[in-house]
């Protein structure tokens, strides 16, 4: 009877379906940009520094009012029950005659625009300084997010490789151990290959438990960076090619040292720092104003001395000047305070720089031996794959024991998971040290999304 099984449609639907499982699986993948993107609209420390950086934005705005024109306006209403006696009777007669309640009606308006304020002027240009400085702690913030999406996207990736690293490892031990039985069944090997292929066998099985656990855990860390559940970062596409160091460490630290994010919060800080100086040093200078006012005043039944209806429009245009002369001492010391804190903010400034300049050295260096680590673990797996060659033929001609297959399989294997973890070191050492030099960017991510499996 012939089996429909071996029919060639059979197969070409095993195939297409096999395929079409793939490939729904690479289509649910997601790649870091995508990743980083949903984090940009979830991740709470973000989002908490926008609105910081909106609020900022807003503060330093209102610094910017006391060089404009204020303007008032004001109305008023009011009512007045006048009661006139007197102990003489003949008086009081004619008093109660012009007893009587009466209303006044009021609006004002005002405007007054600085015509010479330095404290005023000063707080002017510190709001520019503050929106430079806003923005600048807005990047530290989208700088973390970008370094803190990239590590969780590779340690799950790195999560994956360590289970698969181990999966293949238990196979290749249960085929050994499986073997194993078999030569002893024959007379061809000892119980101690047997025995030692399952010892391996059951060490490999608690490391397999150990790595779905780690996979888990490292997802579940993405997940709540990005918002989402069940993400499936893409991996890397092979084979990887790995760009070298660009330019030297000099280079890098100039940059660290003049564009760093906190480097240009702390410069900015040392401006508001020399104009607050100059406000506090303003409180010893004159002040000089434009005002302007109209007021209307009606009275419709009169007032107390007059009742006749009246209107009253009064325009008034004048000048407001003042020159401080004695505040206690208060301006004196005020001037003290902000040169101490000018002198702090210079310092900050500094040491800025200098963490600055140590992040970056520490991070180049890092990157060109994470490299130099590659290339290594590159010859180590190529070595490891010869010595499970070598040894397998050993073992099947019996020059080596099943032992040493083993242990050479593990060597392949854990270098194969090495080699993996170490190329996403250098892609996030990469990120690191455009951190550190303040030039990390978004865009940075697109280059690794371009070494990623396309889905």
């Amino acid at each position: 009877m012939k089996n429909h099984f071996d029919k060639p449609g059979f197969c070409r639907l095993v195939l297409c379906t096999a395929l079409w499982a793939g490939w729904s699986a690479a289509a649910q993948a997601q790649s870091l940009v995508e990743l980083y993107e949903a984090a940009r609209g979830f991740d709470a420390n973000y989002l908490s520094a926008r609105l910081q950086f909106e609020a900022n934005v807003a503060r330093a705005e209102q610094n910017r009012a006391g060089m404009r024109t204020t303007a008032n306006l004001t109305a008023g209403f009011n009512y007045a029950d006048q009661q006139l006696s007197s102990s003489d009777p003949k008086a009081t007669a004619n008093l109660q005659a012009l007893s009587r309640g009466y209303q006044t009606q009021s609006i004002t308006a005002s405007a007054s625009h600085p015509l010479y304020r330095p404290a005023n002027q000063a707080a002017y240009d510190q709001a520019a300084k503050q929106i430079q400085q806003a923005q600048a702690l807005l990047d530290v913030a989208e700088q973390e997010l970008i370094l803190r999406t990239s590590q969780a996207y590779f340690d799950v990736l790195a999560a994956q490789d360590n289970l698969t690293a181990v999966q293949a490892q238990r196979t290749a031990v249960a085929e050994q151990l499986a073997a194993a039985k078999r030569r002893f069944e024959v007379g061809t090997s000892t119980i101690v290959d047997t025995r030692q292929a399952q010892a391996t066998f059951d060490r490999i099985q608690a490391a397999a438990i150990q790595a779905e656990n780690d996979l888990a855990v490292r997802r579940l860390t993405l997940d709540q960076l990005v918002g989402r559940t069940g993400t499936k970062p893409l991996p890397l596409a092979a084979p990887v090619k790995l760009s070298p160091v660009a330019g030297d460490v000099s280079r890098w630290v100039q940059d660290a040292e003049t564009v760093h994010p906190n480097v240009r919060s702390a410069q900015n800080s040392l401006e508001i720092a020399r104009l607050e100086v100059t406000k506090a040093q303003a409180g010893h200078r004159p002040t000089l104003d434009a005002t302007a006012s109209q007021s209307f005043t009606r009275t419709p039944n009169g007032t107390a001395a007059n009742a006749t209806n009246s209107r009253v429009t009064a325009t008034v245009l004048g000048l407001n000047f003042n020159l401080p002369l004695f505040a206690g001492y208060a301006t004196e010391n005020r001037i003290r305070e902000t040169l101490a804190l000018d002198d702090k903010a210079r310092s900050d400034l500094e040491g800025a720089k200098r963490a600055a300049a140590q992040a970056t050295r520490a991070a180049y260096f890092n990157l060109a031996s994470g490299l130099s680590r590659v290339q290594a673990l590159q010859a180590a797996e190529s070595s490891a794959q010869s010595l499970v060659d070598s040894t397998k033929l050993g073992y099947q001609v019996g020059v080596t024991i099943n032992l040493d297959v083993l242990d050479a399989q593990s060597q392949l294997f854990q270098s194969r998971r090495d080699l993996a973890v170490a190329r996403y070191e250098v892609l996030v050492g990469d990120l690191r040290l455009r951190q550190a030099s303040g030039l990390l960017s978004p865009k940075d991510l697109q280059a690794i999304n371009s070494m990623l499996v396309k889905p």
